[in-house]
């Protein structure tokens, strides 16, 4: 039975009705950082433990207890430094890590006061310390002659970089884009990484030196693995998952339909909040981080009703459990156990049709019989992504749409081709993607330490 909504939606969609001033307030920085005086007071709350569970719940292993220390000891520069020799995208990933899943939840304070230490908020605190200064932290040594290819300027490919730029290795990137910078550029919510500090910590990755990036060079068009092979002494590959999943639904192509990871890189590249379109009634479908970010910013640039469908349960949603919070605090309505099964509209979508859903044998889905339609001037579409094989020649071993490696050398199927984040590890944590960066570019340095000639 159809749950059918009758009364027909406007067709806004248009920029933002809001006033630069009330979207420069909503996109303000989510959480402003600690004065250095409110830094210690908190640090001070930390036991130092000798085998740190946090430590071993952070996919960088940075240590913990050993940062916090700097900070209540007043070596706030030493602090940082300890940070970003784990984690060189230890400023991104103080504003977007899910410590409360991550080292915060693992925290012993949390069993004794029910608070963890605010480890994500003193790492922001050192980290934005040491980007302060004019010293870079690290000193590139003398270079060695050998010359690696990274493509893909997101968090592994920039961790790759920086790792073999530490060793003396130049280091080309090539991003497809027209900037570098990847998930934390394009594809995180603009409250979480504010007053461009994506491409400020680009330059810090940078300044190095030894790293030089070309844009708008793609893998498959206008670059070919084959050829990177010849040119260079090893490649890594970091191109992320550039794909988007489909409805497969008619109607799809409608205007006002699109994905939400385009709709989210379109804010943040805006320079403008108020030209962003949105519309006055907004459907995300998903369930994932992506899907909390749009419909959240959807509802921040002035959307009237945000809705959030996922076909599962709120427990099945990757989105955490803070993420969820935060997006009902911004009057996101959601939405549970239904999946969508069509489109309305003429020259604008205006409606969407939803099958409920009930979980079947095995843990798969079926189909109730019911259905509910919501209106919609805008739909965002967050269904996950997945890897393209974008390789007009070679490519590495695929395995489940994952570039297939080694997973102690961190080489795929080609010598001297390596591979990391999302291609390999198929999930969205910048943090991962670093760690997933580090552990290729010692792959790669011990690669060029056997001597081996034969780029072919």
């Amino acid at each position: 039975m159809s749950e059918a909504i009758d009364e027909a939606p406007s067709a806004d969609f248009a920029p933002s009705p809001l006033s630069r001033e009330a979207l420069a307030h909503a996109f303000a920085d989510l959480h402003p950082p600690l004065s250095h005086d409110a830094a210690k007071v908190e640090a001070e709350r930390c036991y130092f433990c000798h085998d740190a569970p946090c430590v071993t719940a952070c996919p960088t292993a940075i240590d913990i207890p050993g940062f916090i220390r700097g900070i209540v000891t007043g070596n706030m520069t030493g602090a940082g430094q300890r940070i970003l020799d784990a984690n060189i995208l230890g400023g991104t990933c103080a504003r977007v890590c899910p410590t409360e899943i991550l080292c915060e939840g693992a925290c012993v304070r949390t069993a004794q006061q029910g608070k963890p230490v605010e480890i994500g908020a003193l790492q922001r605190v050192a980290t934005d310390h040491v980007f302060a200064q004019a010293a870079h932290p690290f000193t590139r040594p003398a270079e060695t002659g050998r010359h690696v290819a990274v493509v893909g300027a997101g968090p592994a490919g920039l961790s790759c970089a920086h790792a073999l730029a530490r060793q003396g290795h130049d280091v080309t990137i090539f991003e497809s884009r027209p900037k570098p910078g990847g998930l934390n550029e394009f594809g995180i919510a603009a409250y979480k990484m504010a007053d461009d500090f994506a491409a400020r910590e680009v330059e810090f990755v940078l300044d190095i030196g030894g790293i030089t990036i070309v844009n708008e060079r793609t893998l498959g068009r206008d670059l070919h693995l084959s050829q990177l092979r010849v040119e260079y002494d090893a490649v890594f590959l970091g191109i992320g998952q550039a794909g988007v999943k489909s409805l497969a639904l008619e109607a799809e192509s409608l205007p006002g339909i699109m994905n939400a990871v385009d709709f989210i890189a379109a804010l943040r590249q805006s320079g403008d909040f108020a030209t962003v379109p949105v519309g006055r009634r907004v459907v995300v479908i998903g369930g994932g981080n992506t899907a909390i970010d749009a419909a959240t910013q959807a509802k921040r640039l002035g959307a009237e009703v945000v809705t959030l469908v996922y076909r599962r349960g709120r427990a099945e949603m990757s989105a955490t459990t803070a993420e969820q919070d935060w997006a009902q605090t911004n009057n996101v309505a959601f939405r549970f156990w239904a999946a969508p099964v069509g489109f309305e509209g003429e020259d604008h979508v205006q409606r969407v049709t939803f099958a409920r859903m009930a979980p079947s044998v095995g843990g798969g889905l079926q189909p109730t019989g019911a259905q509910f339609s919501l209106e919609a001037d805008m739909v965002l579409k967050a269904v996950g992504q997945n890897f393209q094989q974008e390789f007009h020649d070679i490519a590495p071993d695929i395995n489940s749409g994952r570039i297939v490696i080694d997973p102690v050398k961190r080489q795929t199927s080609i010598p001297g081709v390596f591979a990391g984040g999302d291609c390999v590890e198929g999930h969205d944590l910048t943090v991962q993607a670093v760690e997933d960066g580090k552990r290729a570019a010692r792959g790669i340095a011990a690669f060029l330490a056997e001597g081996v000639t034969d780029r072919g």
